[in-house]
């Protein structure tokens, strides 16, 4: 009988204990990362910075993990073209991505909307009454919750995309974030916690 107790005690225990968070970035170095092409990715007081290299092209620097269902935040700050995204349920060959993209870009480009490179191309775009909400030149919190075929996105707290699609549902990768090509790119970023679901 006694033993049932505690078995029980445990079970609820592990049910309602608080989901671990993990620091994608250490905030020292690119530990835990890969970088994928030619363009610049490094870290200065704490942040981690991606730039346009002299190629001009697309990179990416994306975790050594998998990450299937999450709830992600970290926070942005654009400098110069801020055409960058954070890419989910990811995998890079060379610079060519296959998964779903965050968009993170300039003012009026849908941040916060879900892009499928080399696919379908867009999936959800921002309606025009909440492109204001992007802060250009200063930190702007995301937070993207996956789960399932279920995608959610919020930016600086307001939410941006909620929709199920049965193609992500299958998905299987990584967090990657992006450079766009075309040169002139600079992005900060910091504060990247991840909490498995």
């Amino acid at each position: 009988m006694k033993y049932c107790f505690i078995l029980g005690l445990l079970t609820v225990l592990a049910f309602t204990a608080p989901l671990k968070k993990i620091n994608l970035f250490n905030g020292k170095d690119l530990t835990g990362w890969k970088i994928y092409g030619t363009e610049k990715w490094y870290v200065e007081n704490g942040e981690l910075i991606c730039e346009s290299g002299p190629d001009k092209k697309y990179g990416y620097l994306a975790t050594e993990k998998f990450y299937k269902n999450f709830d992600l935040t970290l926070e942005f700050k654009q400098e110069a073209n801020g055409n960058s995204g954070v890419f989910f349920r990811s995998t890079v060959e060379g610079t060519k991505v296959s998964g779903w993209q965050v968009e993170v870009a300039p003012p009026n480009h849908d941040t916060g909307g879900i892009y499928e490179s080399y696919g379908r191309n867009w999936l959800v775009q921002i309606p025009d009454e909440k492109e204001n909400i992007l802060k250009p030149g200063e930190w702007n919190k995301l937070r993207i919750r996956v789960e399932g075929d279920h995608v959610q996105t919020f930016l600086n707290g307001t939410s941006m995309v909620d929709f199920n699609d049965e193609k992500i549902g299958k998905g299987e990768g990584g967090i990657a974030l992006q450079i766009h090509d075309g040169g002139g790119i600079k992005v900060r970023w910091k504060n990247l916690e991840l909490t498995p679901l």
